[in-house]
């Protein structure tokens, strides 16, 4: 991790406020539906996946993957420790918010008051791994070891604060940088900094979101935890036995401006129930959503939209259903503590659905992925059909608003995101649509 604090003091631009607006922009996507809006969301509302079958990271062992197949930037002029499959993904990413950060220069932002914050958990591994292949087969020729490593191998390409270093160097971005690593929340853990940093006064504007690139230690690794379905996944499925991997890079420009789709809710819990299962009460995601509605000042239901975290795991499906059928269905407007064993009425659920089915788990990635999808949610109107078939859930889930593409559109105004991870590590983010119009509430 790298941090570099912002000491420059500059005077509020014109239009942009002071309390606690939390604006994201137009995200930057490059994930396995497409390195395109158009694209993307075009695949997102029709349930289409991006998944493909190969054995490239599980040798004799074929499984989906929600690999990128976009071209990327090319990094071969980059320093030598940024380059890296993953801050190829990001810099990608980052050339789609080019007329945002144009923005930041034309109203007066100095560099010192831009600071970057994101989410990884794989950083530049793929590259280790194939320097470790290669110095395998050198030994293997009758190279002595001390000499085996490749030239172009660079340690640091595998340091968690790789990416947010990257992206500040391609930006100029020279206020507080850093990277976080906390699994499957990491990206989203990025947005929440963010807006932190904002309403601290730090920052005048933060380049936020995170990446996770395939590579075989992840892969690998979650097969050995037995995680991961050989079959497409089926989220909240009654034959759901794992999930699929993906990767992806997102990035939104995040500021204190009105108007637009504002992050206006951020809630985090720890149950710390177990290294790798969630607590199966789901008493940790619960408080995390808690949180959510109290920082945004809503009831649950006020919310349209939740997008599962919903990874297809037998216990996570499990346990989420849950905690969404406690919260949602039953007080819909009390902050009061639930009860287990109230009442549920469904017609006060939200509408829901998971979008990891279309592109893999991307794991450091996911928080900000699916906040960017939330985003498209409100941009267009529209909400993500769930690709597990009806006659295929779980009957033994609680029942949930599951959308379906015959679903009648109703415009969603205001959205919340999940993502839990190892070790009962859980966020919620909600988003909404808002008005340019100065007397509308902002965060």
């Amino acid at each position: 991790m790298t941090e570099s604090v912002a000491t420059v003091a500059t005077a509020t631009p014109k239009g942009r406020d002071t309390g606690n607006a939390c604006r994201l922009s137009r995200p930057g996507i490059v994930c396995p539906l497409g390195a395109d809006h158009g694209l993307i969301s075009s695949a997102l509302f029709s349930a289409s996946r991006g998944l493909r079958v190969s054995d490239d990271f599980s040798p004799g062992t074929p499984l989906s993957l929600g690999r990128v197949t976009a071209r990327l930037v090319d990094d071969s002029d980059w320093p030598a420790p940024l380059r890296s499959r993953n801050n190829r993904l990001l810099a990608t990413a980052l050339e789609q918010l080019a007329p945002e950060l144009e923005a930041l220069k034309r109203q007066g932002i100095a560099p010192e008051r831009i600071g970057v914050v994101l989410g990884t958990s794989t950083s530049g591994i793929g590259e280790t791994e194939a320097a470790m292949d290669a110095q395998r087969a050198a030994v293997a020729q009758g190279t002595p070891s001390a000499d085996s490593w490749p030239q172009s191998f660079e340690y640091r390409r595998q340091e968690l604060g790789a990416p947010a270093e990257c992206v500040a160097w391609l930006s100029g971005a020279r206020g507080p940088i850093y990277t976080l690593s906390t699994a499957c929340t990491s990206s989203a853990k990025a947005l929440a900094s963010a807006r932190r940093l904002l309403a601290s006064g730090q920052c005048d504007a933060v380049i936020a979101g995170g990446a996770d690139s395939l590579c075989h230690m992840t892969v690998k690794g979650f097969m050995s935890l037995e995680a991961v379905s050989r079959k497409q996944s089926q989220p909240l499925g009654a034959e759901r036995d794992g999930i699929n991997l993906g990767e992806a890079a997102v990035l939104f420009v995040v500021t204190p401006e009105r108007g637009g789709v504002q992050l206006t809710g951020v809630g985090e819990s720890s149950d710390a129930h177990h290294i790798s299962a969630p607590c199966p009460d789901g008493s940790g995601a619960e408080a995390a959503m808690r949180g959510a509605l109290a920082s945004a000042g809503r009831a649950p239901s006020e919310i349209d939209y939740i997008n599962l975290h919903g990874t297809a795991t037998p216990l996570n499906d499990a346990m989420e259903s849950l905690a969404i059928s406690r919260l949602f269905g039953t007080d819909a407007d009390s902050d009061s503590g639930s009860d287990a064993g109230s009442d549920i009425d469904h017609a006060r659920l939200p509408a829901v659905s998971s979008t990891k089915a279309l592109t893999g788990h991307t794991l450091g990635a996911c928080g900000a992925l699916e906040a960017a999808f939330c985003w498209l949610a409100l941009e267009h109107g529209r909400l993500p059909p769930h690709a597990t078939p009806r006659e295929a859930l779980d009957p033994t889930l609680p029942a949930l608003n599951i959308v379906y593409r015959d679903r009648p559109e109703t415009p969603p105004l205001r959205v919340m995101s999940n993502a839990f991870a190892f070790g009962g590590n859980n966020i919620s983010l909600v988003l909404e649509r808002h008005t340019t119009d100065p007397e509308s509430s902002a965060c």
